[in-house]
């Protein structure tokens, strides 16, 4: 029997110019077909140039090499202390931060930084679970039947959230073999006033109500029956259970909590009791959101 989560988240450079190396002039040849001596040639007068022994060498010419004098002691300082500067630089570009318990590129207040880590739901959990699939916006509502079960079966889409939302984020965990046996799955959705969210609160309560059960069928034409067990709802949060059949116990536990402009979800898929660890991530992650 495959295992379906619907009450999860239905979701070159151009060439370098290299300089020609100058040809190498061949010796003047002498009579004898050998190579002519060399004629000595006297260099030319120039700001480095020595003076032949006994020359007098004017006072300007003195001025003039002190400071070829200088400016070679310059460049070879600046040439010693730019790798220093350079290294300098990259060890403070690269030098590690003040852990924020964020993500990189995560600002805190966002709902990627109110959404649980790995790390801390596999602790919660009991399990190693790693991060899967993530969605920014609520999936279309899904293909069920009968119609009225559209929100029971789909409570993270588009039938719950709507289209008023101004940030949302669904993420789901799966374990560790990467085999579906256990999945964790997070929604944040973010309203523009806590009208609006209290509103797809009641939205979703009041569908779980209408729905005991529903017969899905995915984009291949692929059906599944399941049943679902929903609790008395509370003013701002509500429980329930979608069983699929004849998936030896396969269930997934939701939990829904509003708070302040926020809908939050969590649910755990397992074949056994996940309602505990339902209620343990919820519990986390309504108190990290923070709107």
């Amino acid at each position: 029997m495959t295992k379906h989560y619907w009450n999860q988240d239905p979701a070159a450079p151009a060439p370098p110019t290299w300089q020609q190396t100058p040809r190498a002039v061949p010796p003047q040849l002498g009579r004898d077909g050998g190579a002519a001596p060399s004629v000595p040639v006297q260099p030319a007068a120039g700001p480095g140039a020595q003076p032949p022994p006994g020359a007098v060498t004017p006072p300007g010419a003195r001025a003039a090499r002190r400071g070829v004098g200088v400016l070679r002691h310059w460049r070879l300082l600046v040439a010693a202390v730019m790798p220093c500067l350079l290294l300098a630089g990259i060890g403070w570009w690269f030098w590690p931060q003040k852990p924020t318990g964020l993500p990189p590129h995560i600002a805190e207040g966002t709902v990627q930084a109110d959404l649980l880590s790995a790390d801390s739901v596999s602790k919660l959990a009991g399990t190693t679970v790693v991060a899967g699939p993530q969605s920014n916006r609520p999936h279309a509502p899904l293909a069920v039947t009968p119609s009225e079960c559209v929100i029971a079966a789909g409570p993270t889409t588009q039938s719950v959230y709507g289209q008023a939302w101004k940030a949302f984020l669904s993420a789901t965990y799966q374990d560790a073999a990467g085999s579906g046996s256990y999945t964790v799955n997070q929604v944040i959705g973010v309203f523009p006033d806590s009208e609006r969210a209290t509103a797809a609160f009641r939205t979703l309560a009041d569908g779980l109500t209408k729905c005991p059960s529903s017969t899905l069928t995915d984009q291949a034409g692929r059906t599944s029956k399941w049943a679902y067990t929903a609790h008395a709802p509370f003013a701002v949060v509500v429980t329930w259970k979608a069983t699929q059949d004849g998936a030896a116990g396969w269930a997934c536990y939701h939990q829904a909590r509003v708070k302040d402009t926020s809908l939050v979800q969590v649910a755990v898929c397992q074949a056994g009791d996940g309602a505990p660890t339902t209620s343990k991530i919820a519990d986390e992650l309504a108190g990290k959101v923070t709107g």
